[in-house]
């Protein structure tokens, strides 16, 4: 699926130019009205993937993708008040119940499916037990964590999400997605005063801007290292095109990764991460409004696009944006700015009352066959960026 150029296209003069955001408080009520629209079919289920009807197909109890909902949920919750959404919120946890109380079921998603649910509760609630399975999941998530390579492994040899998976492949390796989950480690930390649970965030992300991301600020999907001595061995990819390819998400993964760990800590050195990424990543997309899911396919005019990437990448950006000087700033927020326009004009499914989630195109897995569709996340981080562009602050992450 081709998207056409955007009728908003960034140019450096754009920087310190006014912004009219009325389109993007538009989008964010339209948000928040699906979501209050689409309560009662979606019930107390939680997306995974759309099908080809706009109709959602739904989570298994366990499933990584679990948290996402919730998260918009949490997001709507936060800026109308609306106690439906607080009830609709509430009524998820059982599930996390369930993922705390089975250990196998744990793997370095525990920031995703936490962080979005629980940790949003907690701080807009104050609910103790919310707190507690938060806590006890950041425990989980730091247990994971392999001091010989100083990096927190990403998957489980036998995920019981679905999937098969081999221990060689497993064992010894870390994802560009786990950045995302750090922030729960950096919230465990600020809750209970434990250093541990920072030194762990810190030293993953040490370690993934040292071997994922590539000298020429691209970036690898996953990174394998020896299990048992922590030795690095070779960057590959599991969802992208090829092993020197950029994956677009991962790219979009990392950028908000180091911006949301550079807010966390102060470190300049993860918030010139997050901006050589953002930067590097301007220049692969040319004119596109909506990047390709890879950078790298043979094909850039025929290739899926990735809604999902662009929603990641925008609210990285805002976030990126919020840590630097005023002219700077101003330059992130327009690429932030190019992105949702490139959302708005090409994936939007805000408007349409067919449709269950909020943006079309996204690409979840193209290598299986998972592409041009809706997904969850690729929605919640739709509402993150716009709440973002709008100048809010206080998330969950």
């Amino acid at each position: 699926m081709r998207v056409e150029k955007s009728s908003y296209f960034w140019t450096p003069e754009m920087g310190t130019a006014d912004r009219d955001l009325s389109r993007h408080q538009q989008a964010l009520d339209r948000c928040v009205s699906k979501l209050r629209n689409t309560l009662p079919v979606i019930g107390l289920r939680n997306p995974k993937i759309g099908l080809p009807d706009n109709s959602w197909a739904y989570c298994g109890p366990y499933d990584w993708v679990i948290s996402f909902h919730a998260g918009q949920l949490w997001l709507a919750f936060s800026v109308s008040g609306d106690p439906v959404f607080l009830n609709a919120g509430r009524a998820r946890r059982a599930a996390f119940r369930k993922i705390a109380a089975e250990r196998s079921a744990q793997d370095h998603d525990l920031g995703f499916q936490f962080s979005l649910s629980c940790v949003a509760e907690w701080l807009l609630t104050g609910d103790r037990e919310a707190n507690a399975l938060a806590l006890d999941a950041a425990k989980s998530l730091m247990a994971r964590y392999r001091p010989e390579g100083r990096y927190l492994q990403a998957w489980n040899a036998m995920p019981v999400h679905g999937g098969a998976m081999q221990a060689e492949f497993a064992n010894g390796r870390i994802i560009a997605d786990t950045m995302q989950n750090l922030g729960l480690l950096y919230w465990a930390s600020a809750e209970t005063g434990r250093a541990d649970f920072r030194e762990v965030a810190n030293g993953h992300a040490e370690t993934t801007l040292a071997h994922l991301v590539r000298a020429d600020d691209t970036s690898f999907h996953t990174f394998l290292f020896d299990p048992a001595s922590g030795k690095p061995l070779r960057g590959e990819t599991h969802q992208g095109y090829a092993d020197d390819s950029c994956w677009s998400r991962g790219q979009a993964w990392l950028i908000h990764g180091f911006a949301q760990s550079a807010l966390h800590t102060g470190n300049p050195h993860y918030l010139d991460a997050a901006r050589r990424l953002a930067a590097k990543t301007l220049d692969l997309m040319g004119d596109d409004a909506v990047p390709a899911w890879d950078y790298h396919v043979p094909d850039r005019n025929a290739a899926y696009r990735d809604s999902s990437a662009a929603a990641v990448m925008a609210a990285g950006v805002y976030m990126l944006a919020d840590q630097c000087e005023p002219q700077e700033a101003g330059h992130w927020r327009a690429f932030g700015d190019r992105l949702i326009a490139g959302l708005l004009d090409t994936c939007d499914l805000t408007g349409d009352t067919t449709a269950l989630g909020l943006l079309a195109h996204g690409a979840a897995h193209v290598g299986s066959g998972f592409a041009d569709t809706m997904l969850p996340y690729g929605d919640y981080y739709f509402m993150e960026a716009l709440m973002r562009s709008l100048g809010h602050r206080q998330f969950f992450w």
